[in-house]
């Protein structure tokens, strides 16, 4: 169970800093999940930070679990 919450804590971030890079820069076109959902239209942003908390939420049920 750990390393499952931990492999989706990696591709939280991985979508949150893709997201977060395509809307400051335009570069990382088509990887970021966030600007593929219809219902985040002028919301990016916020979809990805979401993520990356998300992401850190995830690493710290991870730690959180015995092994």
């Amino acid at each position: 169970m750990k390393q499952a919450l931990e492999f989706l804590g990696v591709v939280a971030l991985i979508q949150g800093v893709a997201g977060l890079v395509y809307e400051f820069t335009g570069r990382l076109r088509g990887w970021g999940l966030v600007q593929r959902l219809d219902f985040l239209d002028g919301r990016e942003i916020y979809g990805s930070v979401a993520l990356l908390v998300l992401a850190f939420a995830l690493f710290a049920a991870a730690e959180s679990r015995k092994p």
